[in-house]
């Protein structure tokens, strides 16, 4: 089955026409830059464009930057805090016209690396790390999503939360080399190992396919490896999503 999903995230907006027996993307990615105010309804019009690019009619799965209970943003995340309270998914709708299922975006990348990538058929508690703008994280406990495992947002010393330390973005802000963030990003991993004690943590998002450039900083005891899908997990487990759940109309 031909399902659209697309990716949100704090710096771009992503789309692709995904295969989703076989997991794989039938079309480039189209990528739209995130409005500047990351407002609702600027989103949405972005959102209804990666849509129409692909004169797509169908349902959608769509992975968002935050807590989703239900399609309604629980919190803003990197966004405008507009955000919070809002049906993401019959926004999205309304804009579009399709049905929208919304979800985590790194549950959903989670959705594609235990279907189809690293993850699959891995048993016990596995971890997805998304490292972009922030720190996605989604849990899965012998194949099963526990949704919104928001590990990021976890406060450390004087940083309101992890992500604001160790998110790819404050090594681009911060121009720190790969191996003073690996170190710190090596902090959080250790601080996620301690208290989920999982038995496999799977790195996503787009600095995962640097991992060489870091993996000799990551000092825990679990393994970590980088997810094969890299950066197109997010658009695949969206895809993956929407068979899962029954969209909104």
């Amino acid at each position: 089955m031909t399902l659209l999903g697309i990716d949100i995230g704090g710096s771009g907006i992503k789309g692709a026409l995904v295969d989703t027996i076989t997991g794989e993307l039938l079309t480039e990615r189209h990528r739209i830059e995130t409005p500047k105010s990351r407002k609702p309804e600027h989103m949405a019009k972005v959102v209804a464009e990666i849509v129409k690019h692909f004169d797509y009619k169908g349902p959608v799965g769509c992975g968002f930057p935050t807590i989703i209970k239900n399609g309604v943003a629980r919190a803003h995340g990197n966004l405008s805090k507009k955000w919070v309270g809002v049906n993401v998914e019959d926004l999205f709708s309304d804009f579009t016209g399709l049905p929208f299922t919304v979800i985590n975006d790194a549950d959903a990348a989670g959705y594609a690396t235990m279907k189809y990538g690293t993850g699959k058929d891995k048993m016990g508690l596995v971890l997805m790390i998304t490292i972009g703008t922030g720190l996605g994280s989604g849990a899965f406990f012998n194949g099963e999503l526990i949704p919104n495992f928001e590990l990021g947002q976890i406060p450390f010393k004087n940083y309101e939360k992890f992500e604001l330390y160790a998110a790819a973005s404050i090594k681009e802000k911060e121009k720190l080399s790969y191996k003073k963030w690996g170190k710190r990003f090596n902090k959080f991993l250790q601080h996620v190992d301690l208290i989920t004690s999982p038995d496999l943590i799977i790195l996503g998002g787009g600095t995962s396919k640097d991992f060489d450039e870091f993996k000799d900083y990551i000092k825990i005891d679990t393994p970590v490896v980088p997810a094969e899908l890299k950066n197109s997990a997010g658009i695949i487990g969206a895809a993956t999503a929407a068979l899962v759940k029954k969209p909104r109309k």
